[in-house]
């Protein structure tokens, strides 16, 4: 391959990894996505509180999960018994690798889940 074409490609590829979608998969002992989901925000909404002093519904979008994705983007749904997927599915913006990698070290500080892996969103 010339330099050119391997410079080509090396764009494409940086350019599709940032254009992709991620999810997070995590596992933990919650029975419910409702309890998982409560996992995923309380941390956020306890730290908005200790900043704010107090928290109010449509707050939900001013806490950031991380930079650029709001904790009113990120949805959650069942995988498997104790295994659920955060993605922003539903929400116009995406969850690239590296935010997917700034949540999941973000969750993985928090410790309300087991084990937290990233994968793309298919």
């Amino acid at each position: 391959m010339s330099e050119i074409s391997l410079y080509l490609q090396s764009k494409f590829n940086l350019k599709m990894e940032k254009t992709s979608e991620f999810r997070l998969i995590v596992e933990g002992n919650y029975f419910t996505v409702e309890e998982a989901k409560h996992a995923l925000c309380d941390p956020f909404i306890e730290e908005y509180v200790e900043e704010n002093g107090q928290f109010r519904l449509y707050n939900f979008e001013k806490i950031q999960a991380v930079s650029g994705i709001p904790l009113g983007d990120l949805e959650i749904g069942l995988v498997d018994d104790g295994v659920f997927e955060i993605s922003c599915r539903a929400s116009p913006l995406i969850l690239n690798r590296r935010k997917a990698e700034l949540l999941a070290e973000t969750l993985r500080r928090q410790a309300m889940f087991d084990e937290i892996n990233i994968e793309p969103l298919a």
